[in-house]
């Protein structure tokens, strides 16, 4: 792929096409693909080992995508890049797109992520899922919803690309709300679908700017003509594709859907938070980066985004007493330093990648770990109901941890070396960016440690007839490997690797000697993060913890429990505002639009009905009608003759 990048070098290289093992690259998508297909068609014959087929499918994309990775680093820098065309996708007028896949670093980075993170999740529904009578429709979504990121991540062109960022939408608004008989899951999975609109409307419009402007929608050629764009049209579509980056991602302002997904089972809310829906606005903006780089207005968008986020999600986190929500809250905090580094350029692309896997392993770890707590705490997910968990969950408890280190930049851990590569890089680029970036680490270092005590350490809290007990290995041996992921990861991607390997896809940085060495940056940040951990343990791990939330907080725990009014906002901003409109909508098409239309025959009708009752067929009324109006004839010539 052609890319162009100020001050990057990258060689200009054509993309091979599909031989080896890159011949099966369609069949990591088919496998998923074909399982949600047989799940969803094959009814109640396929309950009883649907969920094992779900299971094997993906596990079967994530060895063909092993094999395809080890096959590619065994290549040159410059012969990094597979095209396989499968067909044309559809022909008209001068467009001709084709359902073509590209496989190059990136897509394989994010290839081994979807697969590997979303088959350990598949594995633990084993028994997550277990007395759900639906398991079977469940897995059939979880394939189904594998299987539309995978074709996000691998399409050649921003149209196919759009066919599985459509495909996503779907599934998460199946899977958020698959105990529909919830109230309260039925409308979280509207609101995610409807939200995820507004985003879509900007993806689809940089969509229709790029064939306006480049007469195509494949990467390459859009790559290989950027340089010509005027700068207004690649601003517009930066901010296009950032707004459609901010609904997938859940980042501000179209963050509000997020913590209301939390309805849908937890192995949802592993697969959304680490291996599939919000990685998708990070790769959008990363995979465009001969646009963005192109734009720094739109560059500079995408970080102010980033560092809203950032402190709009770790202040949610800190407030939150529903585990999974505070959870999510720390999501979207995450994935604002990912959107930050990628907002920085060639200097943050690959550092943004790195932080989106090490989150992977370390939020896939903690939801499923917050699910396994549920379990044993018979599906409570109030914090102030727990405490002294570990004792009867040591497994869980462990494995937990760490992910909890790694999360908080805990040296040797694997968010220890993605985030601090990302604060690094801020601090060079600007020191208020980078200084924003340092205090999200101390608050992210408080919300997590306050989630840690109140789960797992102090008295016990729940109730009599609460028995917590430690769930099956099928649930905790994910877990484990997980765990292990959190720890090890960043130690097998540290160093210049994973620049070099995805530099010929986002470009390379020209080396410039940074204002803070790393290990100061390091030191900094140790400290920063130590002194949240040392308020969380003062505010929280050395008083009692109630059972009931108090009333009489701060307005600004208050603000972080309402989510810091976001859906009051949106209620008042769009949703009554759109209510209202379509009330009197309504009523003008029924009172004014059907008036005019219908009120002539509503008149003659009338009319009728009125005449209807004079024409009675009686003589006698006839008689009395000719005798009044020979009366009034009368009365009437009386009058003109008096006067």
């Amino acid at each position: 792929m052609i890319a162009l990048h100020g001050g990057s070098s990258i060689p200009v290289v054509d993309p091979t096409s599909a031989e080896g093992v890159f011949g099966l690259l369609w069949l990591v998508i088919a496998l998923p693909l074909a399982g949600a297909a047989v799940l969803l068609i094959g009814g109640r014959f396929t309950d009883k080992w649907g969920h094992l087929l779900g299971t094997l499918l993906p596990i079967g994309s994530f060895a063909i995508s092993l094999a395809m990775f080890i096959s590619l680093l065994g290549r040159a820098d410059d012969d990094r890049q597979v095209v396989q065309n499968l067909y044309t996708w559809f022909e008209t007028g001068n467009l001709d797109v084709g359902m073509d896949l590209l496989y190059d670093p990136l897509s394989a980075l994010f290839l081994l992520l979807i697969t590997g993170v979303g088959s350990l999740i598949h594995v633990y529904s084993i028994g997550y899922m277990a007395h759900d009578p639906r398991r079977r429709r469940f897995f059939g979504y979880l394939n189904l919803f594998v299987a539309a990121m995978l074709m996000l991540v691998l399409s050649e062109n921003y149209l196919g690309l759009f066919l599985g960022w459509e495909g996503v939408g779907l599934a998460s608004y199946l899977l958020i709300g698959f105990w529909q008989h919830k109230p309260t899951a039925a409308a979280a999975a509207k609101k995610a679908f409807v939200i995820n609109r507004v985003g879509d409307m900007g993806l689809s419009l940089a969509i229709m700017l790029f064939f306006i402007t480049f007469g195509s929608t494949s990467f390459t050629v859009i790559s290989a003509g950027a340089g010509d764009a005027s700068s207004t049209t690649v601003t517009i579509l930066g901010l296009l594709l950032l707004l459609g980056a901010c609904g997938k991602s859940a980042q501000f302002p179209l963050q509000a859907w997020l913590l209301d997904a939390m309805e849908g089972p937890t192995p949802v809310s592993a697969l959304i938070h680490a291996a599939t829906m919000v990685t998708a606005g990070v790769y959008l903006v990363v995979r465009s980066n001969f646009i963005f780089d192109l734009a720094p207005h739109a560059q500079t968008a995408v970080v102010v985004v980033a560092v809203i986020s950032i402190f709009w999600g770790a202040w949610i986190g800190c407030a939150k007493d529903d585990i999974k929500k505070a959870l999510a809250g720390s999501t979207m905090s995450q994935i604002g330093y990912m959107m930050l580094a990628a907002g920085l350029g060639v200097a943050g692309y690959a550092f943004a990648i790195f932080h989106l896997l090490m989150h992977g392993f370390f939020k896939a770890n903690m939801f499923l770990g917050a699910g396994s707590v549920m379990h044993g705490m018979d599906d409570d997910v109030d914090m102030r109901h727990y405490g002294a968990v570990r004792k009867a969950m040591p497994v869980t408890y462990l494995t937990f941890a760490m992910g909890y280190l790694a999360i908080i930049g805990f040296p040797g851990f694997s968010g220890f070396w993605s985030k601090d590569k990302i604060i690094e890089t801020a601090l060079a680029d600007n020191w208020l960016v980078g200084l924003c970036a340092l205090a999200g680490a101390g608050v992210t270092g408080f919300y997590m440690t306050r989630l840690m005590l109140m789960t797992f350490f102090g008295e016990k809290r729940w109730e009599k007839d609460v028995h917590p007990h430690e769930s099956p290995s099928v649930m905790t041996v994910p877990l484990m490997v997980l765990a292990a992921l959190s720890v090890l990861g960043g130690v097998v991607l540290i160093g210049d690797w994973i620049v070099d390997f995805l530099a010929p896809v986002v470009g390379t940085a020209p080396h410039e000697d940074p204002p803070i060495p790393a290990l100061g940056v390091t030191l900094l940040a140790l400290c920063v993060v130590a002194v949240g951990v040392a308020l969380a343990w003062l505010l929280v791990g050395k008083r009692d913890v109630p059972r009931e939330a108090p009333q009489d907080v701060s307005f600004v725990t208050r603000a972080g429990r309402e989510e810091l009014y976001g859906n009051t906002i949106n209620d008042t901003l769009v949703v009554n505002p759109s209510r209202n409109l379509t009330t009197a909508l309504l009523a003008t098409d029924k009172h004014a639009v059907d008036g005019v239309l219908t009120g002539g025959p509503i008149a003659v009708g009338l009319f009728a009905g009125f005449a209807r009752r004079v024409q009675n067929g009686y003589v006698r009324s006839y008689a009395l009608s000719i005798l009044v109006g020979a009366l009034i004839v009368a009365l009437a010539l009386l009058a003109v003759n008096l006067a």
